[in-house]
């Protein structure tokens, strides 16, 4: 029997070095002769996971499928070998069947309401009652996930507004859940927070509107958190200076941008489960998930929790076990502990995607 053989440091468990083997693409933690050395000293950790990433989608809308493909190498050579697609205009399967593509979570098309999302992006449904069946197609049509636009602006109002009520929320996340399928849902401000954790969201994406109430009710609930910090403090300025038509969402957004640290310093330190999305595919390039996990660093979590948050602990929550036996082969080596500086994340020195090496 042949295969790979890898020495280091294995996190999140940490320790004295150990040994780890690979054949057939999958993790073996007792010896195989034969096996090739491929890396020995330094760090392993279980491949990088992206949370919130738009494979196909570019800042000028839908890509073509050899963009597509660069996008994903792009995460790829990063270390990010697992990707939840929250949303996409562009099929995306076919990059499911390439063994050097990052793995790809397909969450399907956003789930909108007419003018009430960027264009040419969402499934725009006309009747909001319509949302269940919506879902219902979703969840047959993707990996485990549903993206609904919680909230955007109302031109009529000239602010942020939700875009569903409750009860046709709690009805489409039943639909959901007896499907076997977990949703999420767009928000930037604060008023379609309730409605959504009362109607059972799994996850909250962006989250600049949350309150202290809502930070309990998601701490409470395990709701779950995927903050996107460089795509809110980068672009968010850019989106209010566009806005002078709507004084009131323009002032809005600009509030939520100068307090989202904060926000989300709150939602870290009452226990909400946060993970690391870099919001790739709009305004913000696609392998940039170390900028990400060091933004999560700064707003209070330890080093160790947002690389967690961006590795073993997202792993979990989108159920990939690390680094165990049997597990799939993908492992990031780094020549220094990223647990001590955060900078090494940039700084690969192997990839190891589905038992494949990429240098």
């Amino acid at each position: 029997m042949t295969g790979l053989h890898l020495r280091g440091v294995v996190l999140p468990e940490g320790g004295a070095p150990r040994d780890l083997w690979v054949v057939n693409g999958r993790i073996r933690t007792r010896p195989v002769p034969g096996a090739t050395t491929v890396s020995d000293g330094g760090y392993l950790v279980p491949g990088l996971v992206d949370a919130h990433c738009h494979v196909g989608l570019g800042p000028r809308g839908a890509v073509d499928l050899p963009e597509a493909v660069d996008q994903a190498l792009a995460n790829r050579d990063a270390g990010a070998l697992l990707l939840r697609d929250c949303g996409s205009p562009l099929d995306t399967r076919p990059l499911q069947e390439r063994l050097d593509l990052p793995r790809v979570l397909r969450a399907g098309r956003h789930l909108a309401r007419p003018k009430r999302y960027l264009r040419y992006l969402g499934h725009e449904l006309e009747d909001p009652a319509d949302l269940p069946a919506a879902v219902a197609e979703q969840v047959a049509d993707g990996d485990g996930w549903v993206k609904l636009v919680g909230d955007w602006i109302d031109r009529d109002t000239g602010d942020l507004a939700p875009l569903w009520t409750e009860d046709v929320l709690t009805e489409a996340i039943k639909v959901a859940h007896e499907g076997k399928a977990r949703v999420t849902a767009h928000v930037f401000g604060e008023d379609a927070l309730p409605a959504l954790l009362a109607a059972g969201i799994d996850c909250v994406e962006h989250g600049t509107g949350l309150t202290d109430d809502t930070i309990e009710l998601m701490a409470r609930n395990g709701t779950a958190l995927v903050p996107t910090l460089i795509n809110v403090v980068e672009n968010f300025p850019s989106i209010a200076g566009g806005a002078d038509r709507f004084p009131a969402y323009q002032a809005h957004v600009r509030d939520l941008h100068a307090r989202v640290s904060q926000t989300v310093a709150k939602a870290v330190e009452a226990g909400v489960p946060v993970f690391a999305g870099t919001d790739a595919g709009g305004g913000i390039a696609h392998g940039r998930i170390a900028d990400e996990v060091e933004a999560l660093h700064r707003v209070g979590m330890t080093t160790e929790r947002a690389l967690g948050a961006a590795s073993w602990a997202a792993r979990e929550w989108l159920g990939f076990p690390s680094l165990t036996e049997g597990a799939a082969a993908d492992v990031v080596v780094y020549g220094s502990d990223p647990r001590e500086d955060l900078a090494v994340l940039r700084r690969p020195s192997l990839v190891v995607l589905r038992g494949r090496i990429h240098a």
